[in-house]
């Protein structure tokens, strides 16, 4: 728009500079015509020339009369002016505006020659037609190219996006791929794939880390527990050293169950166990499980009722599954009073399998709610009880490998731990092929980890 105002600014003054160069060149040529000829001859030149030339003359005599031209007005004043006409020279009503210029001659007459600014008035409006259809086209163009360069950001965005997404979902390996510009993308994109080099160097070495420790550790802590059981034996009659070698006992088979979970989680966080996914049967599993825990339940005097739909199935590790769902009923009989309800759920909602624990047990703090699924977190009222503080971890690990939406809420009274996936196609349970290396399975009767 700047650039068009300055142009026809430009083209303006122009054509204005070019009818008042014309109009001077005439008075000029007429005043010398009249200085070599006399009045005859300027009379006749410009009887001529109004019926040649796009201009209008006026010729006026010394004692004022009009002697001859076709202006259709008479200038008052010498000098240049403007006159405003309520119709063009064919009458049909088209109003213009002279420029006019007036001068007195040698001999008393006085000469005028005017332009009209039709030309210009032209050039205007063409100027303004040609500029709203060059905003209309520029519009255009810049929202067709606006659209084409969004979509093409918007698609190498999408691509970071995804990547970021994948390693979310565990694969560590995925990186964002080049386009070979070497643009600001590929720049960025390059440098986003180093720190994700850094940082999976990093996560390996600690995860090689931990799990050397744990396996540095469990090698001397199980021949620990060796030597306290042939003490234990030796200490027959001793009933103070008998007390203490079962404490010692204890403590060593619990610190040997933390390492064992430790490892569980780590193996299942990095996604280890994928190649185990197979069609499963939930219906089947949760119902297995859930009689299993049953009695354990009515032992301690509460009830497990189930409430599963049948036949749904997803895709995924039977074990580690059935290994999330024996934690959650693990926790629930745990850390609930006598007489407490449990309940365990399976059902399908639309396209969404929905699972839940839920009990009317004293509940957990909403303050809470966000932490036990942390690894080694417990209330202060459950510190008496037996376990690692590492169940529910382990169910959080399960769940993020497996997919699953975890959340907790108030089951007023109780706690209500609630798990949800989309359903797969049934076509796709068979197909879907495995991402990863697969890792020792969990033994046969080691279900629960944690507690």
């Amino acid at each position: 728009m700047i650039i068009g105002a300055l142009v026809y600014w430009t083209v303006e003054t122009s054509l204005e500079e070019q009818m008042t160069a014309r109009i001077d060149s005439e008075i000029e040529l007429l005043t010398d015509e009249m200085h070599a000829e006399g009045n005859a001859e300027l009379i006749e030149q410009v009887e001529r020339r109004q019926n040649v030339l796009n201009l209008e003359y006026l010729l006026i005599g010394a004692n004022g009369t009009r002697i001859t031209g076709d202006m259709p007005v008479t200038p008052t004043t010498l000098g240049w002016s403007d006159k405003a006409l309520a119709t063009d020279r064919s009458g049909n009503g088209a109003a213009r505006i002279l420029h006019i210029h007036s001068v007195e001659l040698d001999n008393g007459m006085r000469l005028s020659v005017a332009d009209d600014y039709g030309s210009i008035e032209d050039m205007r409006h063409a100027w303004l037609e040609a500029g709203i259809w060059s905003l209309i086209a520029f519009l255009v163009l810049s929202v067709m190219g606006g659209l084409l360069l969004s979509r093409a950001f918007l698609r190498r965005v999408d691509i970071i996006r995804n990547t970021a997404q994948a390693i979310i979902s565990g694969d560590l390996e995925s990186r964002i791929p080049l386009s070979g510009t070497n643009d600001n993308f590929d720049l960025l994109s390059r440098t986003l794939n180093q720190m994700l080099d850094r940082i999976q160097v990093l996560m390996e070495g600690v995860r090689h880390m931990s799990n050397d420790i744990a396996h540095a550790l469990r090698t001397p802590l199980g021949r620990l527990h060796q030597k306290l059981e042939t003490a234990r034996a030796h200490a027959a009659g001793n009933a103070s050293c008998e007390r203490a070698i079962d404490r010692a006992q204890l403590e060593t088979e619990a610190i040997l169950k933390t390492f064992s979970a430790l490892l569980r989680i780590a193996q299942i966080e990095v996604a280890a166990r994928q190649s185990g996914f197979r069609d499963v049967n939930l219906s089947t599993l949760f119902e297995t499980v859930a009689e299993a825990y049953s009695v354990a339940a009515e032992e301690q005097g509460k009830t497990i009722s189930a409430n599963i739909a049948p036949s749904v199935r997803t895709r995924g590790d039977r074990e580690l599954l059935a290994e999330m769902l024996a934690n959650l009923l693990d926790n629930a009989i745990r850390h609930t009073p006598l007489g407490t309800h449990i309940d365990v759920s399976l059902q399908l909602n639309g396209s969404k399998i929905i699972a839940s624990v839920a009990d009317n047990g004293p509940g957990v703090p909403s303050e809470a709610k966000e932490r036990i699924f942390q690894r080694f977190y417990r209330l202060d009222r459950s510190a008496k009880v037996e376990g690692t503080g590492l169940g529910l971890a382990l169910v959080a690990a399960v769940s993020g490998l497996h997919g699953w939406q975890l959340s907790i809420a108030d089951n007023a009274p109780g706690l209500r731990i609630e798990m949800s996936i989309d359903a797969a196609p049934s076509d796709s349970l068979s197909t879907a092929e495995p991402k990863r290396a697969a890792s020792p399975y969990t033994r046969r009767g080691e279900l629960a980890v944690g507690g």
